[in-house]
């Protein structure tokens, strides 16, 4: 008899579900890891009704006067399949959306619901809002519910730590893989039909190979190709990420990819001040303060930094906090062979730095150092963080695996800590060689400090958040920062520079060496929120300063 994992018996009126023969065959592979006959309540009213609040609203849009006829068509049609995305997202998360959304009568605790993609709060450590559900499931809906680790241990399928692939039970209850193309056919025919549709009016060579290889990506979960093809995508005025891409909605063990979507209007001024920087690559990786051997991979100099209006969020990219850069692909072979495009959504982020970085800085920056609170610095150094990515090594030092199946499920916060400070170091070995002149290095560090009360309000929970706090207690061991009488924070630059490299060489040394021990011990111990920061951090809710934004989005923001 199976063992049931922990975490399922803690989800009110969730039952064990297998793979029905007899089900309609696009909804064979789904489940619900909800009830679908529960009317749903706010656990505490007042609460719910605060956590709406810290959202503040920013209106999507971009001018897309220089763009072609054609390619409006063709902004129009990844709108379309953006939504599609959307909808693969919430099967992932918890199975059928529109029951869920209907069983709430609460206008607020569904306005927190939608923007959650379900009934934990993404942003308070994952913690059920509604009074029916406990806590969230670790593998989300991407494995059976009641799965053990011994069971997934047992299964001899190569398939199963794939990024495209659910674990479901067949009708005798044994464990299976079920690839993405085949659980979600019918949606993704659909989005692929369309993909091709709007390669056929695509005006440029490069997306319309891109939309091609997508399209045909969609259903055969063949995405090599197709990122490829990305790379080497950087003149086209629109841009367009579409499919399966990031794992943290996987944390349970990392391995599956969730849907999102981004549709991006090019900003052609910004694009250009960035170009310098991707040739630069190879010789600053060759540069880091480590050993040979843990920075023996070579980002590929064919690397693409470019600022865009970002248009349309759709899928594991909207939920909760929201995404102000990207570095993909996250493929290890294309890195090494191409590098990664660093893709920077200026308007989004202006927006995160008008109205929430500034207003906290106001408060819990000392007086004397605000002056280097700037938006080129915010800039900066949230495009080196996603340059960062694409630095230090990607297969562990032995050569037997990648540091992403070594460290498994540590892996996305030690990842996305190494991108952090990584960025940081960069931006200061660019301004020692002459290469960011505006401004001074001191408004990088000022603002990066800064942004880590930001990133802080997100919560422990996410891999970004366990990032920040283990930087941050990094930073306090090692006297980079003083709190101050007041309750401000002075940034000692120099300590502070110190603990970068420091902290740099520790997470490369770990990656290179695969020590998913050290890494999870690591996690555990510092990747918390001590009670200092969160009284501070409480200090910012009760200023009513927002947490994160929320958008209106969609066609007619365009005029399309």
């Amino acid at each position: 008899m199976r063992k049931k994992s922990l975490f399922v018996l803690a989800i009110i009126g969730i039952t064990a579900i297998t793979v029905s023969c007899n089900a309609p065959e696009d909804d064979k592979y789904t489940q619900n890891l909800l009830p679908q006959d529960q009317a749903f309540t706010p656990a505490d009213q007042a609460v719910v009704d605060e956590r709406v609040a810290i959202f503040a609203p920013f209106d999507l849009t971009a001018d897309i006067s220089h763009l072609s006829d054609k390619e409006k068509q063709v902004l129009s049609i990844c709108f379309d399949v953006a939504d599609i995305m959307e909808d693969l997202y919430w099967k992932q998360t918890i199975g059928n959306r529109d029951n869920f959304l209907n069983n709430i009568a609460d206008p607020n605790t569904k306005k927190l619901a939608t923007i959650h993609y379900g009934p934990w709060d993404r942003l308070n450590g994952n913690k059920s809002f509604i009074a029916e559900v406990g806590p969230k499931p670790k593998g989300a809906n991407f494995y059976p519910a009641d799965m053990t680790a011994e069971e997934f241990d047992a299964l001899q399928d190569e398939s199963k730590t794939s990024l495209y692939t659910l674990l479901r039970r067949d009708a005798e209850g044994n464990l299976i893989t079920v690839p993405y193309s085949v659980a979600y056919k019918a949606e993704l025919t659909k989005a692929s039909d369309m993909l091709k549709e709007a390669a056929a009016l695509a005006e440029n060579a490069g997306l319309k190979k891109y939309l091609e290889l997508r399209a045909e990506a969609l259903i055969t979960d063949d995405y090599q190709p197709s990122d490829f093809a990305w790379m080497e995508m950087q003149d086209a005025n629109i841009d367009f990420v579409v499919g399966p891409i990031e794992n943290y909605e996987d944390a349970l063990y990392g391995y599956k990819a969730a849907f999102e979507s981004f549709v991006l209007i090019k900003d052609l001024d910004w694009s250009a001040k960035l170009a310098k920087f991707s040739s630069m690559l190879p010789d600053l990786q060759a540069g880091l303060p480590v050993d040979a051997d843990y920075k023996k991979d070579v980002p590929g100099s064919k690397a693409d930094m470019n600022a865009y209006d970002v248009v349309y969020y759709r899928g594991d990219c909207n939920a909760g906090s929201k995404t102000i850069a990207i570095n993909l692909p996250n493929d290890e072979e294309v890195h090494v062979k191409f590098g990664s495009r660093k893709l920077q959504l200026k308007n989004a982020m202006k927006a995160k730095f008008d109205k929430i970085l500034v207003p906290i800085s106001d408060m819990l920056i000392d007086p004397a150092q605000r002056k280097y609170i700037k938006f080129n610095a915010f800039f900066e150094n949230t495009m080196f963080h996603e340059v960062g990515h694409a630095m230090g090594i990607k297969t562990t030092v032995d050569g037997s695996q990648t540091v992403r199946e070594a460290l498994k499920e540590q892996y996305s916060a030690i990842e996305e800590g190494k991108a952090d400070i990584m960025g940081l170091y960069l931006v200061t070995k660019l301004y020692e060689m002459g290469e960011l002149t505006q401004g001074e290095v001191m408004d990088n560090y000022v603002t990066f400090f800064a942004g880590i009360f930001r990133s802080s309000r997100f919560g422990a929970a996410s891999s970004h958040g366990k990032a920040n706090m283990m930087r941050m207690n990094y930073f306090e061991e090692t006297g980079a920062y003083t709190r101050n009488e007041d309750g401000t924070y002075t940034v000692n630059f120099e300590e502070m520079q110190a603990a970068m490299v420091s902290l740099m060489q520790k997470i490369l040394k770990l990656q290179g060496d695969g020590d998913y021990e050290a890494a999870k011990a690591w996690v555990v111990k510092d990747g918390i929120i001590k009670p200092q920061l969160q009284a501070d951090l409480d200090r910012l809710g009760d200023a009513n300063i927002p947490v994160d934004i929320t958008f209106n989005q969609g066609k007619a923001n365009l005029g399309l």
